[in-house]
């Protein structure tokens, strides 16, 4: 009797799960049938450059120094770091490198949500509501495509008011956890955003990366995210709002991922607890205006914020209940135990093929050796069900925002354009 009972609420909650995400399953499929439109004229605009960066002397030169090797007119383009309760010389190598710094001291408004505002208040105080068109976002750890603005601008150039990026990864081939992340990434980019991008839907920005046009700032008035993940925070809203963000595939971005089991829990941590913090405050708002508006943007972004864990939990408590009841009444358990073994099977291989989709048709921007392509491709479900128990423990655990420590790409940005170009001769 146990034994049914536990299979068949194993069978409900995989098809819940099932029918809630079976339309990322299309996503996948979109790239392939359906094509990019055409631009419309270019214009060239005014844009101001947006770093927040807390203790990131050991980058934050690679990244200005990407922006100036931009192929877009240098005179069209400012930069400002936001040097952020910084306690080494990051405004110093910032400076050196040719940007603008303003420096903020608060202990009590910690996080990049805040030093976004506080530069966003500080340029408009000094330059007036019109000077720039729009404002770009990134991390310190960030490398740029030398046509990065460009394709951005082009993008902007259509009408878009808010547009996020490809996102790809320096360091992938450093170990299973930079993989794991930079892989997610780089299939967040191609068969979520883009082919949201494809169908006309909205799409998500994912932590750094991004272009907003100045209206919208003017709108909001600064920048008003201060939740943990400040990032979905503003997609979620700027939803809710009605405005749709964009996609631009050719603007390719490279960052650092964390290498160590440690720097990535702490880091997804606070993820975790701020997707649960977003849905708590955006949720129940979200559906309401998809059923209003019928936008399946709110729908897609309710399941991206949607606390899943919570069916993933129940599936565990129950399966292991049912073993512990099995075995103290002596009735057999171990049909129990090959049911919840199945489900992990099932769901490593979900895991595994679209990391292997991804691997497949990514394969000429992902920058590592085959061999550590293939061996990743293996730990990525792995990587994956690490945020099980990172979910579970942020649901009870008061999370603060905590800065993660960057060394330096493994793979330089002299190294990418040499790949690009080896990639141009052979096609």
């Amino acid at each position: 009797m146990i034994i049914e009972t536990v299979k068949n609420i194993d069978f409900i909650v995989g098809t819940i799960f099932f029918v809630l995400y079976f339309y990322q399953l299309i996503y996948f499929v979109v790239p392939f049938v359906k094509k990019d439109k055409p631009h419309k004229e270019t214009k060239m605009h005014r844009f101001a450059v947006l770093i927040s960066a807390r203790n990131e002397e050991n980058v934050i030169a690679t990244l200005v120094d990407s922006i100036h090797h931009q192929d877009y007119p240098q005179d069209l383009i400012d930069i400002y770091v936001i040097a952020d309760n910084c306690t080494d010389n990051t405004a110093g190598e910032a400076e050196k490198a040719g940007a603008n710094v303003f420096i903020r001291n608060d202990m009590q408004k910690v996080g990049k949500g805040y030093a976004l505002d506080f530069a966003l208040h500080r340029i408009t105080k000094e330059h007036g509501k019109d000077f720039y068109d729009g404002f770009f976002v990134f991390d310190a750890d960030n490398i740029l495509d030398t046509n990065y603005i460009s394709a951005m601008n082009r993008t902007f150039s259509d009408g878009h008011r808010i547009i996020t990026s490809y996102r790809n990864s320096t360091n992938y081939g450093t170990n299973w956890i930079t993989a794991g992340y930079a892989l997610w990434y780089i299939r967040e980019s191609k068969f979520l955003n883009h082919s949201r991008m494809l169908l006309g839907n909205g799409c998500a920005i994912s932590g750094t990366g991004f272009l907003v046009h100045r209206e919208v700032i003017e709108r909001i008035g600064g920048w008003k995210y201060f939740l943990l993940t400040e990032d979905i925070e503003f997609s979620i809203a700027n939803s809710m709002a009605g405005e749709k963000i964009a996609y631009c595939s050719d603007a390719i971005l490279y960052d650092e991922q964390p290498q160590t089991f440690k720097q990535s829990w702490t880091q997804r941590l606070r993820w975790a607890r701020g997707f649960l913090q977003v849905f708590k405050k955006y949720g129940f708002r979200l559906i309401g205006t998809g059923f209003k508006t019928n936008r399946f943007t709110c729908y897609d972004m309710t399941m991206t914020i949607f606390p899943s864990i919570f069916m993933t939990l129940l599936i565990c408590i129950i399966n292991a209940a049912a073993i512990t009841v099995g075995v103290i009444q002596g009735e057999e358990w171990v049909s129990i135990a090959v049911s919840l073994g199945q489900w992990v099977l099932g769901a490593y291989v979900m895991m595994f093929l679209m990391g292997f989709i991804t691997l497949l048709t990514e394969n000429k921007r992902i920058h590592t050796s085959a061999w550590k392509k293939v061996k990743y491709l293996f730990t990525f479900p792995l990587f994956l069900f690490t945020y099980a128990p990172i979910s579970i423990v942020a649901i009870f655990k008061n999370v603060e925002w905590e800065p993660t420590r960057h060394h330096g790409p493994s793979v330089s940005a002299n190294k990418i354009e040499q790949n690009k170009e080896k990639t141009k001769n052979f096609n």
